[in-house]
């Protein structure tokens, strides 16, 4: 028995639709993986490591660029907010991964007198700076309206 040309292609056509549709299938799968959104201040890389104590308010315009909001605590403070989040799949919610206040704190003559770097530890407001928990006064009761803000999911 001899086997015609047409039946082999139709053999390996079917094989090639077959293929396709699987290449296709994965390509649909991965574009449905997660993705990852930054939302506010993107701290350029070693930019605190370039503000030591002392430095003047230019300076830290300079490095860090225009704070996104500034108080008045005893002195003037800069906070540079961000937030990161990520969602597992394209059609998914947001997952709030990180959120952080950068916070530059200035004495009467507009001298780096402080750095803080807060996010939330274990649910509480900390700074990996100084690696302490604020506990009251001022800067708690401006710090965790911010966070709340933040926290929207």
């Amino acid at each position: 028995m001899r086997i015609s040309a047409p039946t082999a292609s139709r053999g390996l056509g079917a094989r090639l639709r077959v293929a396709g549709a699987v290449a296709l299938t994965c390509l649909l799968l991965g574009a449905c993986t997660g993705e990852q959104f930054q939302k506010g201040y993107i701290m350029p890389p070693g930019a605190l490591e370039q503000i030591p104590i002392g430095a003047s308010q230019d300076q830290v315009l300079i490095v860090m660029g225009t704070p996104s909001t500034v108080a008045t605590l005893d002195g003037e403070v800069f906070y540079y907010i961000s937030q990161r989040a990520e969602r597992p799949v394209a059609f998914m919610n947001q997952k709030v991964v990180d959120q952080r206040v950068i916070a530059i704190y200035f004495d009467k003559n507009r001298q780096v007198r402080r750095l803080a770097n807060y996010g939330l530890k274990d649910g509480k407001i900390f700074d990996f700076i100084s690696r302490t928990t604020p506990t009251s006064g001022q800067e708690l009761s401006y710090l965790t309206p911010l966070f709340k803000l933040l926290s929207f999911n």
